[in-house]
């Protein structure tokens, strides 16, 4: 397993998990497109761990379709201009942590807290994340945004760097569009991202201080 996840301060990842304890969760298992998203996050971001003969990442065998379909992903993220700009001024899966205080109806609280971002650009001071998505259309993308907390996640990461803006990068397995939702701090998807981990995040503080 990846270091990144033995690590522990707390991550998105956590909130997910915490959140899948208290409501419970009736999605399909997430196994197999975890496994899809690291194949196309390592083709983008860490092609050092990519063996194209043998089409693994990290020792992992990939199916052939799979393997294919993320080289189509791959292709059509660097066939874009935007895409492709923001990939050659970011650095790729950087860390960070930091003690972050947080406020919930009134009660202020901190937590140690970590993120991983697939994209991010130090000069600017911000950066982005790539789905692999089953979305079709721009509208669909959107829909799964706050589907999939992804709204939760790029508040998140934007708090713990101080960026002001974020940018969703999805890339479709299904025709391999490329949407893009760009993130505001203080706009929608911000403030619903914000006010979603703030809730978990005092949940967690609660059971685990």
């Amino acid at each position: 397993m990846d270091a990144y996840y033995q690590r522990n301060e707390v991550s998105n990842s956590d909130l997910s998990w915490l959140k899948k304890q208290m409501y419970g969760d009736d999605t399909p298992d997430p196994t197999e497109a975890y496994k899809f998203g690291t194949l196309v996050d390592a083709l983008l971001t860490e092609f050092h761990k990519v063996d194209l003969f043998k089409k693994q990442v990290d020792g992992v065998q990939y199916k052939d379709e799979d393997w294919e379909a993320g080289l189509a992903m791959k292709k059509a993220f660097e066939k874009d201009a935007f895409c492709q700009n923001l990939l050659a001024q970011s650095s790729t899966q950087e860390v960070m942590s930091k003690m972050r205080e947080f406020e919930f109806d009134t009660l202020k609280f901190s937590l140690n807290v970590r993120c991983k971002w697939d994209l991010f650009m130090d000069r600017l001071g911000w950066g982005g994340d790539i789905k692999s998505t089953a979305a079709a259309t721009q509208k669909q993308f959107e829909d799964a945004v706050k589907y999939f907390d992804y709204d939760r996640q790029r508040a998140w990461y934007m708090d713990i760097a101080g960026s002001n803006q974020d940018i969703l990068i999805g890339i479709s397995k299904k025709n391999f569009k490329i949407f893009k939702v760009p993130i505001k701090r203080g706009g929608e998807l911000y403030n619903s991202g914000k006010e979603k981990y703030s809730f978990l995040a005092f949940q967690w503080w609660t059971l685990f201080r």
